[in-house]
């Protein structure tokens, strides 16, 4: 952890307390006023089932699955009154129009994997990518697999027009080596859904130590796959680290927002985005630990799509061995704005990839801590890159890495950027070595040489501080460099032009 790490902490507990406090509370009526924005109640149903009136044992003794799969069906709310309810099969239904499954202080309590009867990985399977529902409702339950080599897909939803999923809270370690535990696709492009306090804190073993070992690593937190075509909103939901990633959506269309939650210390990312568009806002991530020895573990990663935003996000990786934000060369068009960075380790807190497009990064903060760049901006001409009121601060030293900001693409902007590192060694501030830049109205207080234009053409530098707190020079001009213009800045130990 971080020299902050009673606050990171008292943050997560605030996010496992916060969607708990009025669950045990609440009852059906109580839900569908909660929900009434996406017609969740009774009134929706024309067949609503008691499942302990139907012949469900609420007392966790024996197995609820062929009660639960004979009662599920179109037009029906199956309500589970307070209760244990021990399920060892799957529940299946497909082609739905709408199905509710709604819980009021009920836990549902799977059997471990060697004695869950047939495909030993979902609780509840509700559509498929063939075979889609229309509207779901599921709500309002625990999950215990604290026991050993215990952990199932609690959910799987394939719906066409509307998801409604609240309030699920997963108890124990996903240890058996299946699948992680949800899936959520909406398979229309007009089709809408939300899941609103998933938790899942405990995360999952990786599969080699499972008895379903030698899969590909294990288990994912939440997954939408190729089959997700709308738009989908994760609010407030909490997922640890799993051996695979923890929010995941893989595909190459719809929309994800994730609103607010904490996701952390997954193998390749806590949140990893594909689609047309998407975005993150009020969200923490935080990489402190690598309990799955994962060789890469990234914060957020976009893989591809055409339009993303990160906005009020808060990303802590004291330990990291990955990227905090790593955009991709499929990402057309990125906005990261108000956005609070920690990193340390070797770790580049914001990586840009050589094939990304256009990247505006404004109004934030990244705090490098660990000898590693504060930004690594790739490629040439895959679009302009625009750093605006951002603050680069933190004891990073200068071995290995030299600069805080390496720039080696055209056509980037640096507006009111300040940049403090006084580490240890030669750290220096932003490196240019492409064409075609702005740096103004910005600071740079930096243990050796604050900007170096290192082979760079075309480069404009105005109304901007740059000292070197080793007396060296502000500005280094390397012989390959041309078109460099200065104007207006305060350079204590000048420029060293060596064309």
């Amino acid at each position: 952890m971080s020299n902050d790490s009673g606050n990171w902490l008292t943050g997560r507990r605030s996010y496992l307390k916060g969607c708990l406090a009025g669950l045990g509370t609440l009852s059906v009526a109580g839900m569908a006023s909660a929900s009434s924005d996406a017609s969740t109640s009774e009134d929706d149903y024309s067949n609503v089932v008691d499942i302990v009136e139907a012949g469900a044992d609420p007392n966790g003794n024996e197995s609820v699955s062929s009660v639960v799969q004979e009662n599920i069906a179109d037009d029906t709310l199956l309500k589970f009154p307070e209760g244990e309810y021990y399920m060892d099969s799957q529940v299946r239904i497909t082609g739905f129009n709408n199905v509710g499954v709604v819980g009021d202080g009920a836990t549902l309590i799977p059997a471990n994997y060697s004695s869950f009867d047939g495909p030993q990985y979902r609780l509840f399977r509700l559509g498929t990518s063939g075979s889609p529902g229309g509207s779901v409702w599921f709500e309002g339950f625990d999950v215990d697999q604290t026991a050993s080599n215990t952990g199932i897909r609690v959910i799987s939803a394939e719906v066409s027009n509307e998801l409604v999923v609240r309030d699920v809270f997963v108890h124990g370690v996903h240890d058996s080596g299946t699948w992680g535990p949800a899936l959520f696709n909406i398979t229309d492009s007009d089709g809408t859904g939300i899941v609103d306090c998933f938790h899942a804190f405990d995360g999952g073993q990786h599969v080699d130590d499972t008895p379903h070992g030698g899969r590909w690593r294990g288990a994912t937190g939440i997954i939408l796959n190729g089959n997700h075509q709308g738009h989908i909103t994760f609010k407030d939901c909490v997922l640890g680290a799993f051996p695979d990633n923890g929010l995941y959506a893989s595909g190459d269309n719809g929309r994800i927002d994730v609103e607010g939650g904490w996701y952390e210390n997954s193998a390749t990312a806590s949140v990893r985005l594909s689609g047309n568009s998407g975005s993150i806002s009020d969200a923490i991530l935080v990489v402190d630990e690598n309990p799955t020895g994962a060789e890469g573990q990234h914060a957020v990663r976009l893989d591809h799509g055409n339009e993303y935003t990160i906005s009020n996000v808060t990303i802590d990786t004291p330990n990291q061995n990955g990227e905090s934000i790593r955009i991709m060369n499929g990402v057309d068009s990125t906005t990261v704005e108000n956005t609070l960075i920690k990193a340390g380790g070797q770790g580049t807190a914001v990586r840009i990839d050589d094939g990304a497009g256009a990247v505006d990064f404004r109004n934030s903060e990244v705090e490098i801590n660990g000898s590693a760049y504060a930004f690594r901006i790739l490629g040439n001409n895959a679009g302009a890159v625009s750093l605006e009121d951002v603050n680069v601060v933190g004891s990073a030293g200068g071995s290995p890495i030299q600069p805080a900001i390496f720039c080696e693409r055209n056509d980037c902007q640096f507006e009111g950027l300040s940049v403090e590192q006084l580490g240890s060694g030669n750290r220096r501030g932003l490196e240019l070595r492409g064409s075609n830049y702005e740096v103004t109205n910005s600071e740079f207080e930096t243990s050796h040489i604050p900007i170096i234009v290192h082979n760079a053409n075309d480069v404009d530098i105005e109304n901007t501080y740059a000292r070197a707190d080793d007396g060296s020079t502000s500005v280094h001009i390397r012989s390959g460099s041309s078109g460099v213009d200065l104007q207006g800045n305060d350079l204590p130990q000048g420029v060293d032009d060596r064309r």
